[in-house]
């Protein structure tokens, strides 16, 4: 079965490089316009967009702090200009910063991590929500972590704190907007290799070691969670509502 998005326009936040670009460019692949987002670097995702249209795909590049209301309305305004607007929400965009032990509690980096990774994604739901409800259906998909269950590494309070939310926020919002016809689902990634998050914050002896505690004897990669993002934006998760779908080779198990 082929899965098609064509017709769709998706919004994919902090998708110039890893698992947020991979998910562009399979949601691309699979016949949707696609809106890539950055908050800093408009050469680089300039470069990334032009990659997907070389491929045959419809893309816009913003360049966009989504944590400020009136940037984020850029990648709004770019999924008008592809379509009728957005269908579909990938709420990628996050990060843990910086690894700040809770005795070394700073009020400005535990704002960076809230807004960064919940906030955007709240406040991005928010703005689709009336193109969404108008055509009755649409698809959000947000992401959390396996640092939601188990606290993640040293110094990543707030951030799994914040990644935490992101569940919470996931099944409120399922139940908000299940009436419209729009899913609201959470993707848990758990040691994905080869991201910007593990190469900047773990070290190679810990990237050995995870790898022999995962039942699968492997690390995850970007693919292995863009596609769990496809099937969720596709027709194939359409009574899937309110879930958080872990993708960790059974690293952790509920």
């Amino acid at each position: 079965m082929e899965i098609t998005l064509k017709g769709k326009v998706a919004i994919i936040t902090g998708s110039i490089q890893g698992i947020g670009l991979r998910t562009a460019q399979m949601l691309a692949d699979a016949g949707a316009a696609v809106v890539i987002n950055n908050h800093t670097d408009q050469e680089e995702l300039e470069k990334q967009a032009q990659a997907i249209r070389d491929a045959g795909g419809q893309v816009k590049a913003v360049t966009a702090d989504i944590t400020d209301r009136k940037q984020a309305g850029k990648l709004i305004q770019a999924a008008e200009e592809l379509g009728a607007g957005p269908d579909i929400l990938v709420n990628n965009a996050g990060g843990l910063i910086a690894r700040v032990p809770t005795a070394e509690f700073d009020d400005d980096h535990f704002a960076t991590v809230v807004d960064v990774n919940l906030k955007t994604a709240m406040l991005m739901s928010h703005l689709v929500l009336p193109y969404m409800k108008k055509q009755g259906a649409g698809k959000i998909i947000n992401f959390s972590s396996q640092a939601a269950h188990d606290g993640g590494g040293p110094g990543a309070g707030a951030y799994a704190a914040a990644k935490a939310a992101i569940w919470t926020f996931t099944k409120s919002l399922a139940k908000e907007v299940g009436p419209d016809g729009i899913t609201s689902n959470c993707v848990a990634p758990g040691f994905i290799a080869s991201t910007a998050f593990h190469n900047v914050f773990t070290s190679p002896e810990v990237h050995e070691k995870v790898k022999e505690m995962v039942p699968l004897k492997r690390l995850g990669t970007v693919d292995d969670v863009a596609k769990v993002i496809l099937f969720l934006a596709s027709p194939l998760s359409d009574y899937i509502n309110g879930q958080i779908i872990e993708v960790n080779g059974g690293l952790y198990m509920l």
